[in-house]
């Protein structure tokens, strides 16, 4: 019995028993012509191990398919429901397009700050690349969708009134939104034969040497000014950016709990870096921290807004460009700028960059690449030292 042939079906006789079909071993897809004008109804048929009995599933008429598309569509579900029924009653997981690849990737993963989520989100399952049967994937079809990944526009925040600010996308930034779709291909592709169309991986190769030093850099002078006209909502979290040398998300997400008054202990969870790191606060920033965590429960935000809302880049961002503006200060100063800033201070003040680089949440090779020029000073005056 062929049921894929409309004319086939159309020339059925109705009965209750419907027509049926083996797809392989187990698995039937069944066709019960109408009895009256219409389309007729389409059954699923699984053999179920554990019952060593068949188990059965109406599909529907899907009439609002053309009739040459109602087998397809019926064998589809069909194929599924064989699928939970040959799983004990669980649906297996299929990976076989790019889009099914970065699902899976993102529930294998701990992505509690959404990093991968996003980048998904905004290049990945809108874009045509989403659709893509890993078993056709091809370098060229990451090398298309890499261009358009580079000719996006980076959102750099957004104001009040719902406006995007965009810049040129960074190597850096195509860098870093690269890394979460090859690691969820790397899980489900191995790499293609190197110099060839299979070779998808090529297509994803970072840019050398994309990562460039901010050059904003605000003296104490300056940071002061910044914090002379920030809004009072925001003036806790900034003066506590301008007194440690974290990431603003890493700012954001601490919490009450996070900071041990007894001790001028801070305790870094959410951040690039990983894993939780713990730092001694000096007496400045402890009074800060604990003004902060006043009467809160160890789960509250340690910085939050007046709505009890966690700071974000568009927020802070707003908070911060306004001020610079303000206070006569580049146009370009972000939350990062006083990160940088922080940093550029305490290389400068000769505290080693391996303890720089425990302190900021980021790798002693890091550092030394954006940083270690400024200590070629200090070098050369120990050098001088040496003369006899």
């Amino acid at each position: 019995m062929d049921l894929s042939t409309v004319k086939q079906r159309e020339a059925l006789k109705a009965r209750r028993e419907p027509y049926w079909q083996r797809l392989s071993p187990g698995r039937y897809i069944g066709y019960r012509p109408s009895a009256r004008e219409g389309a007729g109804t389409w059954i699923a048929r699984a053999y179920d191990e554990d019952k060593r009995s068949y188990r059965l599933r109406a599909l529907g008429d899907f009439a609002g398919l053309p009739s040459r598309d109602r087998f397809a569509a019926a064998k589809k579900e069909a194929e599924a429901f064989a699928d939970i029924v040959e799983a004990g009653g669980v649906a297996k997981e299929k990976i076989e397009t790019v889009a099914d690849a970065c699902l899976s990737y993102l529930a294998s993963i701990d992505d509690d700050n959404g990093i991968a989520e996003g980048v998904f989100r905004r290049h990945v399952y809108s874009d045509p690349l989403a659709k893509v049967r890993l078993d056709k994937l091809r370098r060229n079809h990451l090398k298309e969708w890499r261009k358009r990944l580079e000719g996006a526009p980076a959102v750099v925040s957004r104001s009040k009134e719902g406006d995007q600010r965009t810049r040129e996308r960074a190597k850096s930034t195509v860098n870093r939104d690269m890394v979460p779709l090859r690691a969820a291909l790397n899980k489900v592709l191995a790499p293609g034969t190197p110099n060839t169309e299979a070779a998808w991986q090529e297509a994803l190769r970072p840019f050398k040497s994309a990562d460039k030093r901010r050059l904003l850099y605000l003296d104490k002078d300056e940071r002061r000014k910044l914090l002379a006209h920030i809004d009072t909502e925001a003036a806790p979290f900034v003066r506590a950016l301008c007194l440690l040398p974290l990431r603003p998300g890493a700012m954001a997400a601490l919490t009450a709990g996070n900071f041990d008054k007894r001790t001028s202990e801070l305790t870094i969870g959410k951040d690039k870096s990983g894993n939780d790191r713990r730092i001694v606060i000096p007496a400045t920033a402890a009074a800060l921290f604990a003004d902060q965590s006043k009467d809160k429960l160890p789960a509250v935000l340690l910085f939050r807004r007046a709505t009890g809302d966690a700071w974000d880049r568009n927020t802070w961002g707003d908070a911060i460009g306004a001020a610079a503006k303000g206070a006569g200060l580049p146009a370009n100063t972000t939350a990062y700028t006083l990160r940088h800033s922080t940093i550029t201070d305490l290389v400068n003040d000769g505290l080693p960059l391996l303890t720089v680089a425990q302190i900021s949440g980021t790798s002693a090779e890091m550092i030394e690449r954006h940083y270690g020029h400024l200590t070629r000073g200090a070098a050369t005056e120990a050098l001088e030292r040496l003369a006899l």
